[in-house]
């Protein structure tokens, strides 16, 4: 998959151009040391690789599973928390928004926005987003044929907005289970946009863990390394200092030391495929 894509430029990192790029951090805001930790880390490991990074971290999870399941710091807690990533590590900073009243306040610090898998056809969410000017990132639908993305694209393009990415993490199948269709890939970038794999949540276990969510992080690299083959252009993916003690989404994010690993090995994929 060659084709040419417009380029999406967060704060300096590229999304689309010749490097792959990568959007990585905890799933959800925690204590501070936490997301600081991983965003100096994977900093210095995207440094050492050239490859664009941009830190994510989402300030509150409205979709978990269970009502007493940790959900976040919250809008302004959280956004001063990725304000000091931003400025203390020197890095660009992207999170969920699920309300277009979050929008504008949100991008009075965020470099890009991000629209939940559940939440893209939400067509007010999709215009306030787009009507920040900032980069969105719009995740397909577990539900959705990549193909009704046109749809979701078009909603944000109708501000104006073209600087948009869009991001595969799997279809769902029911009974706790997601499956990946690579075409969806091709089809999602034949709209002239960047793709991104979200290779952690592709491999989640929806509410599988009795009433939380599961996951089988061992198919995060294969599944991930089939992505690049197939032509995505950045790497979306959940890390954490320590998955097993982490408050959402453990089972499914990738501890920190394996990042770089799965950084190299994908690097070399995507030079194979190009040559």
């Amino acid at each position: 998959m060659t084709e040419a894509v417009r380029p999406v430029t967060v704060a300096g990192q590229v999304i689309g151009g010749e490097r792959l790029a990568l959007i990585a951090g905890p799933c959800v805001l925690e204590e501070p040391s936490v997301a600081r930790e991983a965003a100096v880390r994977l900093r210095d490991m995207a440094g050492e690789l050239g490859v664009p990074f941009i830190f994510k971290a989402s300030f509150d999870k409205a979709n978990r599973t269970s009502v007493t399941s940790y959900r976040g710091p919250g809008l302004e807690r959280g956004l001063e928390i990725l304000a000091r990533i931003k400025a203390e590590v020197g890095v660009p900073v992207v999170s969920d928004v699920h309300d277009p009243a979050q929008a504008a306040r949100a991008a009075e610090v965020l470099d890009m926005l991000q629209v939940p898998a559940f939440l893209c056809r939400q067509t007010d969410l999709l215009v306030a987003v787009g009507e920040t000017g900032l980069p969105v990132n719009v995740k397909k639908g577990q539900f959705l044929a990549p193909d009704d993305m046109q749809h979701c694209l078009g909603k944000v393009r109708s501000t104006g907005n073209e600087r948009i990415t869009l991001c595969e993490r799997g279809s769902t199948f029911g009974y706790h289970n997601l499956v990946v269709d690579m075409r969806g890939l091709v089809i999602m970038r034949g709209f002239g946009y960047p793709v991104v794999f979200d290779a952690t949540h592709s491999v989640q276990l929806p509410s599988g863990g009795g009433g939380k969510s599961s996951g089988e992080r061992q198919f995060v690299a294969p599944l991930a390394r089939a992505a690049i083959a197939a032509g995505a252009d950045a790497l979306f993916a959940e890390v954490h200092p320590n998955p097993e003690a982490a408050l959402c989404d453990g089972p499914n994010m990738l501890p920190l030391d394996e990042v770089a690993p799965l950084l190299r090995a994908l690097l070399e994929v995507r030079s194979a495929c190009r040559s």
